[in-house]
């Protein structure tokens, strides 16, 4: 969450004992998931998906369920690594017929 600070988002978290029922309501897939999902103006993030995807998302306004870095990378944001290689993360963004692309930021 911090990383997202720094870069100017508030954050506001809920914790929920069971994550499945609020992924399936977002439509996000077992292969899409992360450790954390979260909602920003509209758009799912799913997983530690560094601040720069999510800022050329809000731009770009694709129309897409959301971002996904699947599984927990160790050198993603908030999971410690070098924070230069953080925009280097595989990040894809999640089509409404549930297909990954590449997310390029």
């Amino acid at each position: 969450m911090g990383h997202l600070r720094e870069n100017g988002f508030e954050v506001k978290t809920e914790d929920v004992a069971d994550m499945a029922p609020v992924k399936a309501r977002f439509e996000v897939k077992p292969e899409h998931q992360g450790c954390h999902t979260a909602v920003v103006d509209g758009y799912v993030i799913e997983g530690h998906v560094p601040a720069g995807a999510i800022l050329k998302l809000l731009d770009e306004r694709p129309d897409a369920i959301g971002l996904a870095l699947p599984g927990m990378p160790a050198d993603s944001p908030g999971m410690g690594g070098d924070p230069q290689t953080w925009e280097a993360q595989p990040v894809v963004l999640i089509e409404h017929n549930g297909e990954l692309v590449p997310f390029d930021f």
